[in-house]
């Protein structure tokens, strides 16, 4: 049966990346297809009412396909990319139409104001983080497409150009007992390895690499083996301190409209008191506190909390607290008018969204980097009494299916 062949027409994008067609009463997904094309199909998974399956043959091409760029793209290899096969601007509006769907179809939010993405300034070398896997066999990979596949690449076309070759440089021989290799490039052009060991023993590594050299060690705490313990990046004529092992968003080029998105839809006043959760090293927190009286930052993670301190300095309206978003929120006693959440993939815990909501403060700004999530939370915060407003995606990633946006609410009931 699963040899069997079958035509089908992609009619919708589905959040993960892969078009969507019907066949009788099963919903058939397949990877590397566009909405509006019609496909020869084989089955690779069955279901029951839904269907993965694998394109044979492309019967009817998409006006949007193009010829991806990289050697590595498609089945059974580098699982980095998802859409090198879909016209740039095409990518673009299938991205707001399947943030719409997820906000709908999870969070029951059908009329929703979703607004065109706002496209990255750079569809190529955008990243500037790469994260390697080592393999057994000593070399470096990332995840392939299929289950628990890595592969070696020798170009990649969404990543800083000087990563690759920073990569090329190292030797791997000296790397003995490494799990993870992540490549940084800073915005100054300064380069960084941050290395992850199975055993957390450092490597012995040679001073005169190109690049500054950090250890992750259990906890991912930082320890620095030779050269700079950070990378710089500047965002709105501002410049942001990133710790090894500190989060901020790899796409940087980018950064600079997620800030206006935010002041825009947060509306801060001079007299607001604005809280801000997993607030990082104080992307967000720099340009709030310049237009309001007081601004709580929130940090889980002491490096990044350590990061936003310097980040922040030249502002004297800024508190930060280092602590879990659901530890914290218990213990503050200020009264705020506005909060800033940008939570992991995940989305908030239940904890945290518990204390949240105790708090009632009148309007609420979501930034998320996946939409199931924000449709799964936006949904509970209708039901605790907030409104949603404008909804603004970004593209933090093209070429790929992920999705970052960022949610207004106002609170117009008491739960």
């Amino acid at each position: 049966m699963a040899d069997q062949l079958f035509e089908v027409e992609l009619t919708e994008m589905a959040h993960g990346g892969r078009a969507l067609g019907r066949r009788g009463k099963q919903v058939v997904f397949i990877p590397y297809t566009i909405p509006g094309e019609r496909v020869l199909a084989r089955i690779t998974e069955d279901r029951g009412r839904v269907v993965f399956a694998a394109g044979v043959t492309l019967l009817e091409a998409s006006a949007d396909r193009v010829f991806p760029r990289c050697s590595h793209f498609g089945p059974g290899r580098c699982g980095g990319c998802h859409w090198q096969h879909i016209d740039y601007a095409a990518q673009l509006l299938l991205k707001q139409d399947v943030l719409a769907d997820q906000l709908g179809r999870i969070g029951g939010l059908d009329d929703v104001d979703v607004r065109p993405v706002i496209p990255s300034p750079a569809q190529w070398h955008y990243n500037y983080h790469m994260t390697f896997s080592a393999m057994e066999d000593g070399d470096l990979g990332l995840p392939g497409t299929l289950p628990g596949q890595f592969v070696t690449i020798d170009e990649c076309h969404v990543a800083h150009a000087d990563l690759l070759a920073l990569k090329e440089s190292l030797d791997l021989e000296a790397f003995s007992g490494l799990q993870e290799l992540t490549l940084q490039a800073g915005g100054d052009g300064q380069l960084m390895i941050v290395l992850k060991m199975k055993d957390d023993a450092a490597p012995e590594l040679l001073a005169d690499m190109p690049a500054s050299a950090n250890l992750l060690l259990d906890g991912n705490e930082p320890a620095n083996l030779f050269g700079d313990t950070h990378s710089r990046y500047t965002v709105n004529g501002r410049s942001f301190r990133v710790t090894a092992g500190s989060y901020f968003r790899p796409n940087v080029g980018q950064a600079g409209n997620l800030v206006k998105v935010i002041l825009e839809l947060l509306h801060p006043l001079p007299e607001d008191q604005i809280l801000d959760l997993y607030g990082g090293v104080g992307l967000g927190a720099a340009f709030v506190a310049q237009q309001v009286r007081l601004v709580t930052l929130v940090e889980q993670y002491p490096p990044a909390a350590t990061d936003a301190e310097e980040n922040l300095a030249d502002l004297d309206n800024v508190d930060i607290i280092e602590g879990a978003v659901e530890d914290v929120l218990d213990s503050l006693s200020e009264t705020y008018d506005a909060v800033l959440v940008d939570p992991p993939p995940s989305g908030m815990s239940p904890a945290a969204f518990d204390a949240l909501l105790g708090l009632n403060i009148p309007r609420l700004i979501y930034v998320s980097s996946d939409p199931a999530t924000l449709a799964r939370d936006a949904k509970r915060l209708v039901q605790a009494g907030y409104t949603p407003g404008r909804v603004q995606p970004l593209d933090f990633a093209p070429q790929t299916y992920y999705i970052d946006s960022v949610m207004a609410f106002e609170r117009t009931a008491s739960r």
